[in-house]
């Protein structure tokens, strides 16, 4: 059964694909569905991170305050680099400015990890 595996998954995705074209409201449908899929990978992607930061949290506390808040400020300058990547991307300054600003969360998050191996 193995073997008609690749043919049994073009064949549900052109299922999908017509019932998208063909049915009233298909495009709706569909619209909403992704909403739904999107939702629930933010929330995997949520209780990811709490279950890393549960399992790490005496080492996130050795950092200490100073370190610790420079972490953070870069995860939070992430989410909303990331988050207004449709409009910054509007723009050739923009996608500049964008990977300028993620490059910095980067290098943030390169110093953190240098400055916790020293002793």
């Amino acid at each position: 059964m193995e073997r008609y595996a690749p043919a049994r998954n073009i064949a549900i995705i052109v299922v999908v694909a017509a019932g998208v074209y063909f049915l009233p409201r298909g495009g709706q449908v569909a619209a909403t569905v992704s909403a739904l899929i999107t939702v629930l990978f933010a929330a995997a992607i949520a209780y990811g991170v709490l279950r890393l930061y549960r399992e790490h949290r005496t080492t996130l506390y050795g950092l200490g305050d100073r370190l610790r808040a420079l972490g953070y400020g870069a995860v939070a300058v992430a989410v909303v680099t990331i988050a207004a990547e449709p409009r910054m991307w509007a723009s050739s300054a923009g996608k500049i400015v964008w990977f300028l600003i993620l490059g910095g969360v980067v290098y943030t998050f390169v110093y953190i990890y240098r400055a916790s191996r020293i002793y």
